[in-house]
């Protein structure tokens, strides 16, 4: 039999035969590099390359870390709390002077621009009233319902300042400045208001529990008050001395730290067991820094007297339009910022 080499030598000639075999060598030589990497790989163990993994999104580990604003607007929201939440003082309509209105809420109060800052998908209420002190806000006040009865399971973001009126301050005020025979002064009430704060250190956590047991899966926003005097003289015809507003601005200090230290362990309670959602302080004291009573441009009404009454007029010393619109940014920076921790 011919082999196949001596057969093609006999039809090409010797030298093209030695020809054409030499280009199949060199075509045997290059092939298994440039197109068999695969098998080159697997049979000399050189060329082999790691593959690319393709990055794919955890759905697992998305779910379980949603954005603070997420967790506030998957439910309802809910504006609760005292006059510095139902916006005394800054009426701006004819509808915000009806006497009518127990509460006093008003149109432009910080609740109506934080429920318009965001979308939430179970809608918004403002319940929040003039006056409340930390129990009103279990069992009602002025005629109205408990305001706790107002959110729920499905309630996502709750606003709420408390505690001004447990501890007086409506009354101090008036003992300040209103300046009756029978008025004690300013720093006089002192003893007053330390009985009313250590009372206070124990009703507000109770509230927050409370709240947060109805609420389970809310973020509570709970704000300090501002401080509301500018601490020159020349306030409302130097009817409050500059003294007596280092000394009601003080208060007022004490105040928001006795609230922070509630709602920082409000908040550490939920975090060790895991709980759903949050309880986070707004620090508001310096919110109308430069704006104060005897400012300028005051976010603070100043003193208005019933000389009827010989008292102060609720609308006395809260926060004007301007000084609402402060606090709604305050509200709403802390929404988007949330607590500073992981939220489930």
């Amino acid at each position: 039999m011919i082999s196949p080499v001596a057969w093609v030598r006999d039809r090409l000639g010797e030298r093209r035969a030695a020809l054409l075999l030499l280009v199949a060598l060199l075509v045997l030589a290059v092939l298994p590099v440039v197109a068999l990497p695969a098998a080159r790989c697997e049979v000399f163990g050189s060329g082999c390359r790691t593959p690319v993994q393709e990055k794919r999104a955890d759905p697992v580990a998305a779910e379980r870390a949603p954005t603070p604003l997420d967790v506030a607007t998957r439910g309802s929201y809910a504006a609760l709390g005292d006059s510095y939440s139902a916006g005394v003082g800054a009426e701006a309509t004819p509808a915000d002077h009806n006497p009518l209105e127990r509460c006093h809420r008003t149109s432009k109060a910080y609740y109506n621009e934080v429920a318009h800052a965001f979308r939430f998908a179970k809608g918004t209420s403002f319940w929040a009233c003039s006056g409340a002190k930390t129990r009103d806000v279990l069992d009602g006040h002025g005629g109205e319902p408990p305001q706790i009865g107002r959110i729920g399971r499905d309630t996502s973001l709750i606003t709420i300042s408390i505690g001004g009126n447990d501890v007086g301050f409506s009354t101090v005020l008036a003992g300040c400045v209103v300046r009756l025979p029978w008025s004690k002064g300013c720093a006089a009430q002192g003893g007053e208001i330390a009985g009313k704060m250590s009372d206070l250190r124990q009703n507000l956590p109770a509230l927050l529990a409370e709240i947060t047991a109805r609420a389970p899966y809310a973020r509570v926003i709970v704000m300090g008050y501002p401080k509301a005097f500018s601490e020159v003289s020349g306030v409302d015809g130097d009817n409050i001395t500059v003294s007596d507003q280092r000394w009601l601005n003080a208060r007022a200090y004490d105040l928001g730290q006795l609230i922070r230290q509630a709602v920082q362990e409000a908040d550490a309670r939920k975090a060790a067991t895991r709980g759903h959602g949050s309880v986070e302080f707004v620090d508001a004291y310096s919110a109308f820094a430069g704006h104060e009573v005897g400012s300028r441009d005051a976010y603070m009404n100043g003193l208005t007297v019933n000389l009827p009454a010989l008292e102060a007029e609720p609308r006395s010393y809260h926060p004007t339009v301007a000084g609402q619109h402060a606090l709604a940014q305050l509200f709403i920076a802390q929404i988007k910022k949330g607590p500073g921790r992981p939220l489930s």
